[in-house]
C-alpha cells in the first residue's frame, strides 16, 4: 500500500499530483490511486493535505470498495500530527465494525503500537485474528501481517507464544526467526558502544529489510483475466481471433480456477482475480497501440488492472461468494475440491 521508494529519490508531492490527475482519468479507479497519493503526502510530510485526501474519498457520492481502510489511514495519519483524540474514536469506530479487510486492522493496531498503547495494540491484532483466522485451514496471504505484527507487540510485552504466534513463526520465511527479529533487546543493542553487538545487530536489520522488500516486491496480486459471461460474448464476437483463446464461458471459469490452483501450489503468494470489460481492454489495446484481437495483449491488461487496484484477492474467505458471480458460496462452486 505504502511507496517503499526512499524519500531522497522521489518527489512524493509531485507523484501525489501526477496520481491525482489519473484518479481523474480512471473514475472507476480512483479510490486505489488517491490512497497511493495519500500516502506520498505523508512521506512528503504534508499529512493535512493527506487527511483532505482521505476525506475526499470518505465524502465521495460513489461509495467505497473499503471504507474502513480508509478510515483506519486517515486515523494513522491524523494521529501523527497532534488530532490523538479524533484517531482514537476513528479506530475505536474501525474496531466495533469488524472489517474483513486485514489491512484495516493491521493500520489501525500499528497505529497503536507506535504510540506505545501495546496492550491495545495486541487486542486490535488479535481481534482481527480471531475474526478472519478462526477454523481457516491456511491464513491467506493477506492476513500474514496481522500474524506478524501480533508476534510482535506479544514480544515486546514478553507474553508466551501461543498457536497463532506459532503459526506465524511458521510463516515466516527468512532465516533469523521472528522471535530474534522481534527481541526488544534489539531496541537497546542499537545504542550499543560495543562492535559486535552493532554487527549482530546489522545483520538483523539486514535480514529484516529482506523480508519487507520481499513483501513490497508484490505490491499488487499476482492476478487471472476474468470475463462474465456477457462480456466474454461480446469480446469473441468483436474479435473471433481470440476464440481461441476462450472456447467457452465455462471452459474460460474452469481454466481460471485450475491456473489459480497450481500457482498455488508452486508456492506463489498474493494471487488475485481482475474482472475484465471490452471498452476497458479496447481501450488498454489503444495505449499499447495493438489490436484488441492479439492474445497477447491479455497477460498486460490483466498486470495493469491489478496494478491500478481492480485485483480481488483469491481464495475468497471461508463462507464467501464465489469469485465467478454465481451467487453462490465460494466452497459449494468453483472450490469444490476436485475428486480424485
Amino acid at each position: 500500500m505504502r511507496p517503499d521508494t526512499p524519500a531522497e529519490n522521489v518527489d512524493h508531492t509531485a507523484e501525489a499530483a501526477r496520481l491525482e490527475r489519473t484518479a481523474g482519468l480512471y473514475p472507476e479507479d480512483a479510490e486505489a490511486l488517491l490512497l497511493q497519493a495519500a500516502a506520498h503526502l505523508e512521506l512528503a510530510g504534508d499529512r493535512p493535505a493527506a487527511t483532505a485526501l482521505y476525506d475526499r474519498l470518505l465524502s465521495s457520492s460513489a461509495g467505497l470498495e473499503n471504507p474502513h481502510l480508509v478510515r483506519a489511514l486517515k486515523a494513522s495519519n491524523l494521529w501523527e500530527y497532534g488530532h490523538e483524540a479524533e484517531a482514537r474514536a476513528i479506530i475505536e469506530g474501525v474496531r466495533a465494525a469488524s472489517p474483513r479487510d486485514p489491512a484495516a486492522w493491521v493500520i489501525v493496531a500499528e497505529a497503536l503500537e507506535s504510540h506505545d498503547e501495546l496492550e491495545q495494540a495486541q487486542e486490535t491484532f488479535t481481534e482481527g485474528a480471531r475474526l478472519l483466522l478462526t477454523d481457516v485451514p491456511e491464513p491467506p496471504y493477506s492476513t500474514h501481517p496481522l500474524l506478524f505484527g501480533r508476534h510482535r507487540v506479544r514480544r515486546m510485552l514478553g507474553v508466551a507464544h501461543d498457536e497463532w504466534d506459532i503459526l506465524a513463526d511458521t510463516l515466516h520465511s527468512m532465516p533469523i526467526s521472528l522471535d530474534e527479529l522481534h527481541d526488544p533487546k534489539r531496541v537497546w543493542s542499537l545504542g550499543s558502544d560495543n562492535p559486535a553487538e552493532l554487527e549482530a545487530e546489522i545483520s538483523r536489520l539486514r535480514a529484516e529489510l529482506g523480508a519487507y522488500r520481499e513483501a513490497l516486491s508484490r505490491p499488487f496480486p499476482v492476478a487471472v483475466l476474468h470475463w462474465t459471461a456477457g462480456e466474454l460474448t461480446e469480446l469473441v464476437a468483436a474479435y473471433p481471433a481470440l476464440a481461441e483463446e476462450y472456447p467457452s464461458h465455462e471452459e474460460h471459469l474452469a481454466t481460471i480456477e485450475a491456473s489459480l490452483r497450481e500457482l498455488a501450489a508452486s508456492g506463489t503468494p498474493n494471487l488475485g482475480i481482475v474482472t475484465g470489460t471490452v471498452p476497458s481492454y479496447e481501450a488498454f489495446a489503444a495505449s499499447e497501440g495493438a489490436s484488441p484481437g492479439d492474445a497477447t495483449l491479455l497477460p498486460q491488461y490483466a498486470t495493469t488492472l491489478a496494478a491500478r487496484g481492480r485485483a480481488v484477492g483469491w481464495p475468497p474467505q471461508r463462507g464467501a461468494g464465489c469469485w465467478c458471480g454465481s451467487g453462490q458460496a465460494y466452497g459449494d462452486c468453483h472450490g469444490v475440491s476436485p475428486r480424485g
